[in-house]
């Protein structure tokens, strides 16, 4: 009996120690505006044991820093999706996405084309100006 809560006591410690208080993890996130940032990242850090979350409007690419003793990437992603942005795992509802500001509709082409011409036209004007 002494042996099975010895093991039993080892594996327990194991696992506590196992779970990193700042676990970090990318994952992508469809948006296309800075919109779209301010959302993502909010949704993040309104989740309980998010401590950093930066979504890379050009890239998707939305880099965290979480407690794993207090949240997973699986309600990391329930919350981005609840406010309407699709992960590779997890597709927002259409009630969701349909709670989106029209110009990040991010499913739409014709929305990802404008902003696309937009950081174009941001870079350089051809006076010289940035936009």
């Amino acid at each position: 009996m002494k042996k099975i809560i010895v093991v039993l006591t080892v594996l327990i410690t194991t696992v506590s120690f196992a779970q990193n208080k700042n676990a970090r993890a990318s994952m992508e996130v469809d948006g296309v505006c800075l919109m779209c940032k301010t959302r993502i990242e909010k949704a993040c850090l309104n989740t309980k044991g998010v401590k950093s979350a930066v979504w890379d409007v050009k890239t998707h690419e939305l880099k965290l820093i979480f407690d794993e003793r207090k949240t997973d990437l699986k309600k990391i992603q329930n919350s981005v999706v609840s406010v309407g942005h699709d992960t590779k795992e997890i597709k927002a509802t259409d009630e969701a996405y349909a709670s989106v500001h029209p110009c990040c509709k991010y499913r739409d082409e014709a929305v990802k084309d404008d902003h696309k011409e937009g950081e174009e036209h941001k870079k350089d004007d051809g006076h010289g100006h940035d936009h």
